[in-house]
């Protein structure tokens, strides 16, 4: 745990408070969020559905996701009174508004990774060409 007036705790507050994309990435940076949400932009899941489209994480570590995505408003749970218990995740109207910028850093993630994974002479093409 952190110490609330340490000088690392302080300068955190005063970037997210002034800064957009400080507090953005603090609120959806991370490994599985942003595949969370993207998976999500397709719709509405049922809890087994959405884990098995994450390839990689976690039961503990999805629960702990969500849990912080709905907290911070762009997921929310959908229980269902039945038995067995029915539990459904979608996004928020302010989890849909991430859809733009989400599929903005896949395209560039997707281009950047091409890039990093060529040979350097066709990197120099590459560059020449955009």
């Amino acid at each position: 745990m952190r110490k609330t007036n340490s000088t690392n705790s302080i300068n955190e507050e005063v970037m997210l408070a002034r800064c957009g994309m400080s507090y953005t990435l603090s609120v959806i940076g991370g490994r599985w969020k942003p595949a969370i949400l993207f998976t999500l932009l397709k719709g509405r899941m049922r809890y087994n559905e959405l884990r098995k489209s994450i390839d990689g994480v976690s039961e503990r570590m999805l629960v702990a996701q969500l849990r912080e995505l709905e907290a911070d408003g762009l997921v929310s749970r959908i229980i269902y009174p039945e038995v067995p218990p029915r539990v459904e995740y979608e996004l928020t109207a302010t989890g849909k508004d991430t859809a733009p910028m989400l599929r903005q850093m896949s395209a560039w993630g997707n281009r950047h990774r091409a890039i990093q994974q060529t040979t350097p002479q066709k990197k120099k093409q590459l560059k020449k060409a955009s």
